[in-house]
């Protein structure tokens, strides 16, 4: 059969989103949204488009992780993905996929990180052309002289890894529940080994949706520069640049720029990346 058939999703979520706060304290940050759909949903798309041939959107080839705000993510998740909920801690990116290891019984692995923006799925579909399911595939995109990689390609270029990897079952098999990452566990010796295959992809939009200014940049990308507004939400006053949550308001006084408006009227929160306030 063909190798895409015996490839599950997994969209890791556990993250405490600790550089968004004060909106991380409302959810998770992967039910922050990005042009208006949570991200975590962006991310269950890349992964359905390949899992299971491209017909595995469901909770049998699908699976997120959750520990912060868990509850909120598996309400939201649970009719679409199975929901693997991490206690007391969280496991990280290996511990994460090892206690997912009983679902995906003998399946390869797409990994890929809820919150990162990667917009479309050629991503991840360019990560699984032609995978012979043997080796770890990362996908990357090249970076600028003078930039710090994480990895170099075989023809000498940096590479920035963008969130979205292919693990063979032989390499998930061994990993374990407790909190890990992947770079350390498994990805640092192959790529010492040579044994680790870099899918760079030219031209890939990829954002890490890690802080204020990262996050906003993924919305104005989204909506090619417009203003984002949920539903529900309320706009008095002006707004250039700016995402507004659903149910958040913004009064008649107020001119917003390059700014996140969540909450609510009686409770307004307002976050700035540091370097435009």
């Amino acid at each position: 059969m063909p190798v895409h058939e015996g490839i599950a999703g997994i969209a890791l979520a556990a993250g405490a989103g600790t550089r968004l706060r004060p909106l991380t304290d409302l959810r998770p940050k992967a039910l922050c949204p990005v042009g208006g759909r949570p991200l975590v949903d962006h991310a269950l798309d890349r992964l359905a488009a390949v899992a299971g041939d491209g017909r595995g959107d469901d909770p049998a080839w699908l699976a997120v992780n959750a520990h912060h705000h868990a509850d909120l993510l598996r309400r939201h998740c649970e009719r679409r993905a199975t929901v693997s909920v991490e206690l007391p801690v969280a496991l990280g990116t290996a511990g994460g996929v090892a206690g997912l290891r009983g679902w995906l019984d003998g399946r390869a692995a797409l990994v890929t990180n809820a919150d990162a923006y990667l917009p479309g799925t050629g991503g991840t579909a360019a990560l699984a052309d032609g995978w012979d399911g043997a080796r770890m595939r990362l996908l990357c995109v090249p970076l600028p002289a003078g930039v710090r990689p994480d990895f170099t390609s075989p023809d000498g270029r940096g590479v920035r890894y963008v969130g979205a990897c292919l693990l063979p079952w032989d390499a998930v098999r061994g990993l374990r529940a407790e909190p890990t990452g992947l770079y350390e566990v498994l990805w640092r010796d192959a790529a010492a080994r040579g044994e680790l295959d870099l899918v760079v992809a030219e031209g890939l939009v990829a954002i890490d949706c890690g802080t204020p200014a990262d996050y906003l940049a993924a919305n104005l990308h989204a909506s090619g520069g417009a203003p984002v507004v949920g539903e529900g939400a309320v706009v008095r006053g002006s707004i250039e640049r700016c995402v507004v949550w659903d149910g958040a308001y913004v009064g008649p006084e107020e001119h917003l720029r390059d700014a996140v408006r969540a909450g609510t009227r009686e409770h307004p929160i307002t976050v700035r990346p540091p370097s435009l306030r």
